[in-house]
Formats: C-alpha cells, structure tokens, sequence
C-alpha cells in the first residue's frame, strides 16, 4: 500500500471550506461537516474507552465499532456513496444482545459513571447520539442510507451496555438515580 497522506498542513481549508472524498469542496459548516466530524469524535471517543483494560467482548466489539465509523465517516464523505449494509446493524445488535445476556434487569435509570472506563463509554454514548443527531440533520438535506441511520442508533445501546458490563467486571457498583 503506498502512502495516504504525505503532507499534512495544506492550507486548503484556510478559507473555510474542506474537501470530500469526492474531491469537491463545502463549508466547514454543513451538515455533512458536522455528521464527518461528530462521527470522527464519536471514533475517539471510543479510542479512549478502549485505552482502558476492558472485558475483552467489549474489547473486541468496540474495535470492530472503530472500524466501522471510519467506513461511515467515507461513506458520508462522499455524497451519494454507500457502505453501511443491514449486516452492520445486525452485527451491533447480536454484540448488544450478547453483552446484555450477563447483566441483571435493571430496576432504575443509570447514572454515567462507575469505573474510569464505564464513565468513558458513556461519555462516548452521549457523543455518539450527538453523532446521530447529525446524521439525521444531513438525511434531511441530503439522502443517507437506512442502514447508516440504524447503526448509530444502535451504537449508542451497544455503548450503554459495554457502560453495565465494564462496572460489572471490575466489581464497581453502578451509579443508580434516586429518586427525590
């Protein structure tokens, strides 16, 4: 494989615009902007979580995760492009189910927090609905694929109960809501 990037400081985008994968340049400030770099920021956030020792089904469910985000993130890149198929989504459910199986019923609302790698999924959690959130804005100005918009909904399940699992692990109780 040859080199991607041989330069890194362009100056393309001193203008304020940048370039998609399409080579056509937009604002910085377009929605398909803002969905590439809150997917991108969803992606290190989940670097972060993985940064942590973690049970290695959430290990391993959580990099396959990154790989798809970078897949995402070309998909939305280049306007018109598809990659993210029903079996994307599918995989992120049988991962949720799977980790799921292990976990008591909850009885309250679950506070982020716990362990230092808990916190951090749900850290990613949240980003990644802010992630969604932007998808969703792009697929009102722009067409985005069905399987593009259930994945990240997804992810966000996935997120929460990697969160339940990682307490569970590390034998840290989780933080629940009380009630007032």
């Amino acid at each position: 494989m040859g080199y991607r990037l041989t330069k890194i400081t362009t100056r393309t985008g001193d203008d304020g615009t940048t370039g998609l994968g399409d080579g056509s340049r937009t604002p910085k400030d377009a929605p398909r902007v803002a969905a590439m770099g809150d997917l991108d920021e969803l992606n290190s956030a989940i670097g972060a979580v993985l940064a942590e020792p973690l049970p290695e089904p959430v290990q391993r469910a959580l990099a396959a995760v990154q790989n798809d985000l970078f897949d995402l993130g070309g998909e939305v890149c280049i306007p018109g492009h598809s990659v993210m198929t029903e079996s994307h989504v599918l995989r992120l459910e049988e991962a949720v189910a799977a980790l799921n199986d292990g976990l008591p019923p909850l009885r309250e609302f679950v506070l982020p927090g716990g362990h230092r790698a808990a916190a951090a999924a749900h850290v990613a959690r949240t980003v990644g609905r802010r992630a969604e959130r932007s998808l969703v804005a792009l697929h009102h100005a722009e067409p985005v694929s069905a399987a593009s918009l259930q994945y990240v909904n997804r992810l966000s399940d996935l997120l929460f109960v990697a969160a339940r699992v990682i307490n569970r692990s590390a034998g840290v109780p989780e933080p629940v809501w009380k009630r007032s």
